[in-house]
């Protein structure tokens, strides 16, 4: 990361996470009206196994899914990633590899419907995948109602091999051809963030890459945090950024520095996709994933404060539960040399219970610091009754963006 940004203390309340009602107009803007109200919640194939995916992997994983907790604490996709497709047959239709999926796809997604779970697939924009298996230029209508026929119910979008499009004019196509599929199917779009999707994906696809791929490193976790968080005005029912896939799990980093990826992911209302082996998962791995989930059905809210981005950010301390609410509430604190930045992820929370959380942060952390651009106090910027920054600080800070 080349910069250090301060922004004023901002805390994020998506109003379709408090289960307000999307407008009619932002239904229309989703790729099908209804899909993705919130940010998609699952799980996919590539962080851990890349290539290496199979019918059993996926029909474990589903199992994993299911008994483990996370069915129930709302992850709901099962997403195979690149190479389960090999060839095209005569007719023009995506093959996938029979030595991997002997029984078919159609037979492996009825099975995932079985555990009580979506399940998702994976195409490319272009000629090819990024793996080099058949993309699906100038088969995306072809590709749309196979899909369907399948019971696909998530498609990831790549574009690699796509150098010679024009990225609004080809996801709008791929876009077109699922709405005629006969079936609602969330579009994921995956083109990095090279072409500015927040400016036009709304209405194309249900959420899009804001950033180059993740690693399992504290640093690519931060440089992702600190592009995608520059684009949340974008964000909403039905279309939401996306800083990649979850690395909680994978090996590459530290409880603490999963929790707080775990968190910020959260706070900026991203997707949350896990990419790690949920078969062989240790209760830490499965706490950090589950435990800001509050397992009664319940409102689901995403509320945070972030003091400043977490540009050169040396250390984090994470996992301090609130006693009130220890399922549901995951704070950090992260310290950025001389200054700390502290944040707070509630979901699965009522309005009052997430006001209480907000109440406590204001008063144990940030209640009286200036910030700009306002120059006022936390207090100040923040309406406790209607769990939002008020009007004027949102005016303000759409400015800055």
């Amino acid at each position: 990361m080349t910069r250090s940004r301060v922004v004023a203390l901002l805390v994020l309340v998506a109003p379709a996470l408090l289960g307000a009602a999307p407008s009619p107009a932002a239904a229309q803007d989703t790729a099908h009206a209804g899909l993705a109200l919130t940010p998609p919640m699952g799980w996919n194939s590539w962080n851990h196994f890349g290539c290496n995916v199979s019918e059993q992997l996926i029909k474990e994983t589903a199992d994993a899914m299911a008994s483990s907790g996370m069915r129930d604490a709302g992850y709901r996709y099962v997403v195979i990633d690149d190479c389960w497709q090999v060839a095209r047959d005569q007719n023009g239709t995506i093959v996938a590899d029979s030595t991997r999926f002997p029984h078919g796809i159609k037979a492996l997604a009825d099975y995932v419907h079985g555990k009580g779970l979506q399940f998702g697939i994976y195409t490319d924009a272009g000629l090819k995948t990024c793996q080099g298996r058949p993309g699906t230029y100038d088969h995306e209508v072809q590709d749309a109602k196979t899909y369907a026929a399948w019971g696909v119910d998530y498609t990831k979008v790549d574009w690699c091999y796509a150098d010679s499009l024009d990225a609004p004019t080809q996801y709008a196509k791929v876009s077109q051809a699922f709405r005629h599929s006969g079936r609602p199917i969330v579009l994921s779009l995956c083109e990095w963030g090279q072409n500015q999707p927040w400016l036009w994906a709304k209405g194309v696809g249900n959420l899009w890459r804001t950033t180059t791929d993740i690693e399992d490193t504290w640093q690519s976790m931060l440089d992702n945090l600190e592009v995608s968080s520059q684009y949340s005005a974008a964000a909403g029912p039905g279309h939401w950024n996306d800083p990649d896939m979850l690395e909680v799990g994978n090996g590459g980093m530290t409880l603490d520095e999963y929790r707080a990826h775990f968190s910020l992911w959260a706070i900026m209302a991203a997707p949350l996709i896990a990419g790690n082996d949920l078969r062989d998962m240790s209760d830490d791995i499965r706490d950090i994933l589950e435990r800001a989930i509050a397992r009664e059905p319940a409102t689901r809210v995403a509320a945070g404060a972030i003091a400043h981005t977490v540009s050169g950010a040396n250390h984090v301390q994470g996992g301090i539960a609130r006693d009130k609410y220890p399922e549901r509430v995951s704070t950090l604190e992260l310290r950025l040399g001389a200054e700390t930045a502290h944040a707070v992820a509630a979901m699965r929370m009522t309005r009052a219970q997430a006001n209480d959380v907000v109440k406590e942060l204001a008063s144990r952390y940030v209640a009286d610091i200036p910030r700009a651009p306002l120059g006022k106090t936390f207090r100040e910027l923040y309406d406790l009754e209607r769990v939002r920054p008020v009007d004027e600080y949102m005016d303000v800070y759409r400015k800055m963006k």
